[in-house]
């Protein structure tokens, strides 16, 4: 039986939209235009304010970034509110609809992280690199494992705890941590993801550890690469 097809309001979707029944391709609907993904990634991690996503954000404009951010607002991925007092601010943040999209970036990661064009060495955000350790640790290799790690990566604080196979990340503080890592983010992926040496880093000045050192250096080694099809 045909299906009737609906009268709907304007949308506000992008104009070029597949006009497909699959709910798949109309997520690609919602979500395909370019800067839109990232926009989301940087606020897995808690809202933001605009300047800090552009900061995040490599080569984005302040137009397009504007643009993304009403688009995805008026299809209800993401929302405005004003800090209180003493910050005032205006910060974007998901809503809970937008949060349910975090298992699409971790299948979606694990299985491009394996194209032969995926280029290990390119630019990390904070938030991307954080979100990377939390999809691409080895269930293997933390099965069991309790590990405390606190990251400074560009001006701010992170952490990444594993707990008997679970995998728990956020921002700030937590207590009794391992060991603590200063550098930037692409110099943590170095290390876990570029088989870069811990001691190589810190003796180049990229990198800074305090704590456990054995503790740093089994974290380095939870997060094996996927082969490459090609490899297979």
């Amino acid at each position: 039986m045909k299906l009737k097809k609906l009268t709907k309001p304007s949308s506000p979707l992008r104009k070029n939209r597949y006009e497909d029944a699959c709910a798949a391709t109309h997520g690609m609907d919602i979500i395909g235009e370019r800067w839109a993904l990232p926009v989301m990634r940087e606020l897995m991690m808690g809202p933001r304010r605009f300047g800090e996503l552009r900061a995040s954000l490599r080569d984005i404009s302040a137009n397009i970034l504007t643009q993304r951010l009403a688009g995805l607002e008026a299809v209800g991925i993401i929302r405005r509110r004003t800090l209180p007092p003493p910050a005032s601010a205006q910060v974007y943040e998901l809503t809970d609809w937008g949060y349910e999209a975090g298992p699409i970036f971790q299948v979606m990661g694990r299985w491009a992280v394996k194209s032969p064009l995926h280029d290990a060495t390119a630019p990390f955000s904070a938030v991307s690199l954080m979100l990377s350790l939390r999809t691409m640790a080895a269930p293997d290799r933390i099965a069991g494992l309790v590990l405390r790690i606190v990251f400074h990566l560009d001006g701010e604080l992170f952490h990444w705890i594993a707990d008997d196979g679970a995998i728990a990340i956020g921002r700030g503080e937590i207590g009794d941590p391992d060991c603590r890592m200063t550098a930037d983010p692409s110099t943590i992926a170095a290390a876990v993801y570029g088989a870069q040496k811990l001691s190589e880093l810190e003796k180049d000045g990229a990198l800074t550890i305090e704590g456990d050192r054995h503790a740093a250096q089994k974290f380095a080694t939870l997060f094996p690469m996927p082969k490459k099809p090609s490899e297979s």
